[in-house]
């Protein structure tokens, strides 16, 4: 699937869950590339170290630098998968920069991704629509889907973002295709689409579900 979208309410853990996707793709021996638009990208390789060692972050943070010297080398003993952390500021970049990043890892670092993590699509700029008094978010969002469809088209590369539920999806124990809150234009565009659940119960159990 060239697009794959988690929806989920605000503060769920759309991030977190695309971390962990990206350590079990990196754990496969997959090379991940993830564009971070909202957190570090400091914040978010420690999130991906911090799954692939199986250890806390507060843990991570403590651990002195020899011995995560010694935990990364016995990583890659078991995987062959490399990770390339981008940061841009929120909405400040489109598919423009991201083709540029694409092919300048290829070109100066011989880095070529099995695997895309945009996080999150609602925070991206649209290449073609610019935002004003006379664009709504439906079409700029619309905009932005289709464009990273396309890259993903284009790059032969999977791409797997997230977008905001509404209120009302983010209540649901079954969100629907018309909760999401960006636009209603990413379910026309997006492959596949997944709702990313949680409630008191599953929160006591430290579990997610996905729908």
């Amino acid at each position: 699937f060239p697009v794959t979208i988690y929806s989920a309410g605000t503060g769920v853990g759309k991030s977190l869950s695309m971390c962990n996707f990206a350590a079990d793709n990196l754990m496969l021996g997959k090379n991940v590339l993830y564009i971070t638009l909202e957190m570090s990208a400091k914040q978010i390789a420690k999130r991906i170290d911090s799954n692939l060692m199986d250890i806390s972050i507060n843990d991570l943070n403590r651990m002195n630098k020899e011995d995560f010297i010694k935990k990364i080398d016995r990583l890659k003993l078991r995987s062959s998968g490399k990770l390339v952390v981008e940061e841009y500021p929120t909405s400040a970049a489109s598919t423009i920069h991201f083709k540029h990043l694409l092919n300048e890892l290829k070109l100066k670092k011989g880095f070529v991704p099995d695997v895309i993590y945009i996080d999150y699509l609602g925070i991206c700029a649209s290449s073609r629509v610019k935002l004003s008094n006379q664009v709504n978010s439906y079409s700029l969002i619309k905009a932005v889907a289709e464009e990273v469809r396309a890259l993903g088209i284009e790059y032969e590369v999977p791409v797997i973002s997230a977008v905001q539920l509404n209120r009302e999806g983010s209540k649901s124990s079954d969100p629907k295709l018309s909760d999401t809150s960006e636009s209603f234009g990413v379910p026309f565009t997006a492959d596949l689409m997944f709702g990313i659940v949680t409630n008191e119960e599953l929160e006591d159990m430290n579990q997610m579900m996905v729908v």
